[in-house]
């Protein structure tokens, strides 16, 4: 399916072609009005088999707009989510290359500012005793702790993402259906999508010589399954599903809930929504 593209899809591609790259960028995505998710981007509409759409011939992303939902209250910390995301996408098993993180937010009385870590730090490695299994440090025994709580993080699948517009191959590109892929064969390496991403979703698998980040576990939603780490969570943390379907558990989350989005000020209309953000959440 080919979409009509919108005068900066053109104007990016005039120039591509000039440098004989030859990209193919259009462009068609809708979100939650509510939150202002809503615009024209870069979408790669090329199909794989006759008769088909990316990534099998069965599937029509046409049809699908995903969304992700994220309830603060319910996150335990556990990081399943990040194992399971690891064992399922194959993301190196080490304690600083991740798709998907959680972050733990900690106001001890008497303190002006909040402690922030994830299982990055190294007293969390430390507790874990393995950098391919994640621990939270229970740092604050005995602490007068106000207020604790996690917050899981993800690519945000944005509906303007700064990635695809930074990409000067055109190797990070948005599907039709919303989610952004990086194209391993175009990709250069020069690392401008990892430093566009406001999020901090992207990290650089020195093994392949290229960026990676969570992709909602395209493999799977594609064939109705649910990405590894919402399947993993064992509170109902993470919800994900159909934005065009009503019922869908993330339209019923979205519909049903106060629901927030990380950082709306930098543009990128993300599709991740919160609910039980605190202020301190960035």
């Amino acid at each position: 399916m080919k979409t009509d593209p919108d005068l900066a899809s053109a104007a990016r591609r005039r120039f591509l072609g000039a440098l004989g790259l030859g990209v193919t960028c259009t462009g068609a995505v809708t979100g939650a009005a509510a939150l202002g998710l809503s615009a024209a981007v870069s979408a790669k509409t090329d199909a794989s088999a006759p008769g088909g759409s990316f990534p099998t011939q069965d599937y029509d992303w046409t049809k699908h707009r995903w969304g992700f939902g994220v309830d603060v209250n319910k996150c335990i910390g556990c990081l399943r989510c990040v194992e399971a995301c690891k064992a399922e996408n194959d993301v190196p098993r080490n304690a600083h290359q991740f798709r998907t993180w959680v972050e733990r937010y900690v106001h001890v009385e008497g303190e002006a500012a909040m402690r922030i870590d994830s299982q990055q730090d190294p007293v969390n490695i430390a507790a874990s005793g393995s950098q391919k299994e994640y621990r939270f440090a229970n740092r604050y025994q005995g602490a007068k702790v106000d207020k604790a709580f996690f917050v899981p993080k993800l690519c945000n699948q944005c509906s303007h993402p700064a990635c695809v517009q930074v990409c000067p191959v055109g190797a990070t590109y948005q599907t039709v259906d919303g989610i952004v892929l990086v194209d391993d064969k175009r990709c250069i390496g020069c690392r401008y999508c990892v430093q566009a991403c406001p999020y901090g979703a992207r990290y650089f698998d020195e093994k392949r010589g290229v960026p990676d980040k969570c992709t909602w576990c395209y493999h799977r939603i594609t064939k109705g399954l649910n990405p590894a780490c919402v399947d993993a969570c064992p509170t109902g943390s993470r919800v994900f599903g159909d934005m065009l379907d009503r019922n869908s558990p993330v339209s019923l989350f979205v519909r049903n809930n106060r629901v927030q989005v990380l950082k709306p000020e930098s543009g990128n209309s993300p599709n991740v929504f919160y609910v039980g953000l605190d202020k301190e959440v960035s």
